[in-house]
């Protein structure tokens, strides 16, 4: 890369981190003192209880695996610092300086697929667009989930594209380490790593090659998951992949009062009723929380299985809003940040149907930046929809979207 290219490089990361440090003032500024999402105070108080050498639970013995440990172990040196009441402040400060190193993410990417100048297109887009530069101000996951996300992507890439069979091996094993890394900040990403490298190797050429790099891959992500995979055995007795969440998930979008959003009003109501009944057969002796993630998975596909064409118009209703151009938090629906989102979000879709259009007999590589928004689809379509979930793939799809911006433009260096 010339100088120039370089220094325009910095120039992009400075705005990003600019962007995203001024969200984080602003919303700090509006919201001081609360959080906006539930799931906030869940990541500051087990990140509380880790640095203090507490249990690991949320609010009770009975959820002590209510949440993935990846983002609470980020925030936990803000309490090992800050004390017991650390200034809010400082988590969105490093949910910035992540989203930057999401943004250079991207820049590296787009550059491995279509050059420096397309690269520097994709970094300077990512660094302006408002969807994730809002999700880096908030305590929420997606601040640690997207650069891992990407960093996963790109090593992905880079593991193809090497030139020798001893660094696609490091480079794979790397990309295995970082998926890991990424369903422990947000349990989703789980599935996505063993049923990308399924596909490749059913419906791709050079399924050799896919082989190798998948199973070094899988085995990175099993390393990765494997301390927590012990330790909720420890604790529950029992083979707990993420998160005892699962079912009050599943329940939140297949239910008779389901709309698409989020509204886990009912999870008191199945504790109380599992609470007064004896657990029997494979639930007995299990901890409470495992019981009650079976029961509320059950009862969720038990009623999709018999409301077959609610649970069909209810993923149309999730897809909607998976998709949609503007929040649909009333909180979040202001008109500048409607006219924000508009302006950046519909070209940026358009510019991407277009790379993916052009680069479709390319090869895997460029499957694997629209991938992410098929899976993220599919899988939302079943729980509850937002464009909180669009985030990750937004990142892969500005890829595709610089690549088809920069077609004809000539590379130097």
């Amino acid at each position: 890369m010339k100088r120039s290219a370089a220094t325009l490089l910095v120039a992009v990361l400075l705005a990003a981190f600019g962007v995203r440090l001024a969200a984080a003032c602003w919303w700090q500024a509006r919201h001081s003192g609360r959080f906006l999402f539930g799931d906030s105070e869940s990541y500051w108080v087990l990140a509380r209880a880790i640095a203090h050498g507490g249990p690991y639970e949320y609010g009770s013995p009975d959820a002590r695996v209510f949440r993935a440990p990846g983002y609470p172990l980020l925030l936990a040196p803000l309490f090992v610092f800050g004390g017991d009441q650390p200034p809010v402040l400082a988590a969105r400060v490093s949910g910035a300086l992540l989203g930057t190193l999401a943004v250079a993410g991207v820049g590296w990417m787009a550059g491995m697929l279509f050059g420096p100048r397309a690269g520097l297109l994709a970094a300077g887009i990512a660094a302006i667009e408002p969807g994730t530069a809002a999700t880096s101000a908030m305590v929420l996951s997606e601040a640690l989930f997207l650069p891992l996300v990407i960093l996963h992507l790109g090593l992905w890439v880079a593991a193809w594209q090497a030139r020798t069979s001893i660094r696609g091996v490091w480079l794979a094993a790397g990309a295995g380490l970082a998926a890991g890394a990424a369903a422990l900040a947000r349990p989703s990403w789980l599935l996505f790593t063993p049923l990308a490298v399924l596909l490749a190797i059913v419906a791709g050429p050079k399924r050799k090659r896919h082989l190798e790099i998948g199973a070094v891959m899988l085995a990175g992500l099993v390393v990765a998951m494997l301390p927590w995979w012990i330790r909720n055995y420890g604790v529950i007795g029992r083979f707990v992949p993420t998160t005892l969440q699962v079912g009050a998930s599943l329940y939140d979008g297949w239910n008779p009062q389901a709309t698409g959003a989020s509204d886990l009003g009912f999870v008191a109501r199945f504790v109380e009723e599992e609470r007064a009944r004896p657990a029997g057969g494979n639930d007995a002796g299990a901890p409470l929380e495992y019981r009650l993630n079976r029961r509320m998975r059950r009862a969720a596909i038990d009623w999709a299985l018999d409301h077959p064409g609610a649970a069909v118009r209810l993923a149309a209703v999730k897809f909607v809003r998976i998709w949609n151009v503007w929040p649909n938090e009333k909180g979040l629906s202001a008109w500048p940040i409607r006219l924000a989102l508009t302006v950046t979000y519909v070209p940026i879709m358009l510019l991407a149907a277009l790379g993916a259009l052009r680069t479709i007999r390319r090869g895997w590589p460029y499957v694997l930046c629209w991938l992410p928004a098929v899976y993220f689809t599919l899988l939302h379509t079943v729980f509850v929809g937002s464009i909180r979930y669009r985030m990750p793939a937004m990142l892969t799809l500005i890829v595709l979207a610089a690549g088809a911006a920069s077609r004809g433009m000539r590379d130097e260096g």
